[in-house]
């Protein structure tokens, strides 16, 4: 019986090869053909990761196929925040493992945060990995595909290249999109000097570094270049971006409007904002600039004050005052968050608090998780740890409010007419987003018309179904102008 990250992994067959490494010359290694295939993991930071990751492998000559069991070496690119991703992302390195066995895959290779935070537990738990690789690793990827894929099954053990944390930025223009074309997130940042006491990101992310202004506008320019109209700004801590440049002043507000200035996007949205870092030139950037949609994504995690204490974030006096000044300074600005629920110590008493916030609050868009105990940090040895059918409870609770809001704010919207950002096409109609829905986490719009992917287009909402809504474009406007 084995353990990782505080997880059981048993009763899986696996396959490991005694045979020794075949050495080769590094020029032998690259004439081979070679294919990759990636299994996606976790959060949108992640996403961008393994989008990097791809177009490094194609520039090398590397293929990148959509079929794992076609694919010469299976990448999974994992996730490590909470126990939840944990679990899923070693199914998949054991489903990646099973198709080595069965299919023509020579290799499995781990990339992603469990890599980076559990590697030698990888390594040696889980044999049928042939190479366990952190960021810093990234960078010599492509050899270790070429060399995996050439030797085939025959290897003595696991290789792991994990490096530090606290990498620096790489070109991430040559990304090989996995997203469609016309939505992208773009990282402006990484990494986190937060001190939350539940959250292990600082560990194996690093400390938190902006990516170079031009670096960040470049890439803006050549993705809506290539059809981006969405720019998704990400990092662990958003609005904090700029605030370590040495002797430059310009912050996240002069970067929305150096972003809203390139042509072709329409759209600009803030995710992963901490409460704390929103200056006024900020505020009034987010509510001048047309562009950049009114809807800002701002984990809060609870609202009690004793629980924030323990929690190591700023205070409920903090957080009130600063979501009011949000409201008020821009109209009708849309606000996510997640909470969690069960931390230790949490009481009846802070429940309640907490619900008869997001009750009086009402966040267009929230999350709601049971507190999970992440390895190293200081929540995990807080005394007063709540039993998982208490913390379910309260979530399950908090997520029926919220629907319960959010299927008002539904039908609310009927009636009005929106700007609608058509994703993909099903059934003969468009589906897309409203914007004050970000991509894959918030709900859906569906057109009563066929109307192609990333087109904006003004619709009337008509019907609600629970969250979502359905709309109407006749007549058929298309980025303000009727077509």
């Amino acid at each position: 019986m084995a353990f990782i990250g505080g997880l059981c992994i048993q009763g899986h067959d696996r396959a490991s090869s005694q045979s020794s490494r075949s050495v080769c010359r590094s020029a032998e290694v690259r004439e081979k053909p070679v294919s990759v295939s990636l299994v996606p993991l976790g959060c949108p930071k992640n996403t961008v990761d393994a989008e990097v990751m791809l177009g490094d492998l194609e520039q090398q000559g590397i293929s990148v196929l959509d079929d794992e069991s076609s694919a010469d070496v299976i990448i999974v690119n994992t996730c490590g925040f909470i126990e939840d991703a944990k679990r899923e992302s070693i199914e998949a390195i054991l489903a990646a493992a099973e198709l080595k066995q069965g299919s023509g895959a020579k290799g499995v290779v781990v990339t992603g945060c469990l890599a980076q935070r559990y590697a030698s537990q990888l390594a040696e738990e889980l044999p049928e990995v042939d190479a366990v690789v952190g960021f810093e690793g990234y960078k010599s990827l492509g050899e270790k595909v070429r060399k995996i894929a050439l030797n085939g099954k025959k290897r003595s053990s696991s290789t792991v290249e994990v490096g530090k944390a606290t990498v620096p930025f790489r070109p991430e223009w040559g990304r090989r999109r996995l997203a469609p074309k016309h939505t992208a997130y773009m990282r402006v940042a990484e990494g986190c000097d937060h001190a939350c006491s539940f959250c292990a990101i600082p560990s194996f992310r690093g400390k938190f570094r902006s990516k170079q202004w031009d670096q960040v506008v470049e890439e803006a320019r050549l993705l809506a270049s290539k059809g981006a109209v969405e720019l998704n700004l990400i990092a662990e801590d958003t609005n904090q971006y700029g605030i370590d440049f040495k002797g430059d002043s310009r912050r996240l507000s002069d970067l929305l409007y150096e972003l809203a200035d390139i042509e072709g996007i329409q759209w600009i949205r803030l995710l992963y904002c901490y409460p704390s870092y929103f200056t006024d030139e900020l505020i009034d950037a987010i509510a001048n600039i047309d562009k950049v949609v009114k809807y800002i994504d701002i984990p809060l995690q609870h609202i009690s004050d004793p629980v924030l204490k323990r929690m190591n974030r700023p205070g409920a006096k903090h957080t009130k005052r600063l979501l009011n000044r949000l409201r008020d300074r821009i109209p009708e600005v849309e606000f996510r968050s997640t909470f969690i629920t069960g931390f230790p110590g949490e009481t009846q008493q802070d429940h309640e608090e907490l619900v008869n916030f997001v009750k009086d609050f009402r966040f267009h868009r929230g999350g709601f998780f049971t507190y999970s105990e992440e390895d190293g940090t200081p929540a995990a040895s807080l005394d007063r740890q709540i039993p998982e059918e208490i913390k379910m409870a309260r979530r399950d609770e908090l997520t029926s409010l919220q629907q319960d809001i959010q299927a008002e704010f539904a039908d609310e919207k009927i009636g009005k007419v929106i700007d609608v950002l058509v994703d993909r096409i099903e059934d003969g109609h468009a589906v897309g987003r409203a914007r004050f829905d970000a991509p894959e986490i918030d709900c859906i719009v569906h057109l009563l018309q066929d109307v192609p992917p990333g087109l904006v287009v003004k619709a009337r909402v008509v019907e609600s179904d629970l969250f979502d809504l359905l709309a109407d474009t006749n007549p058929h406007v298309v980025n303000g102008e009727v077509v």
